[in-house]
């Protein structure tokens, strides 16, 4: 009898420890093909300055959020910015601009190249 309790007690606690150690809070896996980007507002217009310090390439665009309501927003065309490239992003609202932000998605390289 007291064996299986002894058995069933260390038995719980294995348990108890692989289960903390999975769920544990875990460190954000860094992006390392993000390309770094400043943003410029000036009045109605943003400016995105991306350089992309990474061997990966990196799809960038520009997202504007404008303040009026009938002010249509605006996601600026994608641009590819490759190992140590550089890339300008610039577009406008009519009027003021309520928010501004720039989208990455990692670029796949095609075999062969």
């Amino acid at each position: 009898m007291r064996t299986t309790r002894r058995i069933a007690s260390v038995l719980a606690a294995v348990t108890l420890l692989l289960w903390t150690s999975r769920t544990a809070v875990s460190q954000p896996r860094l992006r390392v093909y993000e390309a770094d980007c400043r943003i410029a507002v000036e009045g109605s217009r943003a400016t995105a300055f991306c350089h992309n310090p990474y061997p990966d390439t990196d799809r960038v665009r520009l997202h504007i959020e404008c303040e009026r309501w009938w002010d249509i927003d605006v996601d600026s065309a994608p641009a590819e910015i490759g190992p140590a490239g550089y890339a300008e992003l610039t577009d406008r609202c009519w009027k003021e601009i309520r928010a501004v932000w720039v989208s990455h998605q990692p670029v796949r390289n095609s075999p062969g190249t």
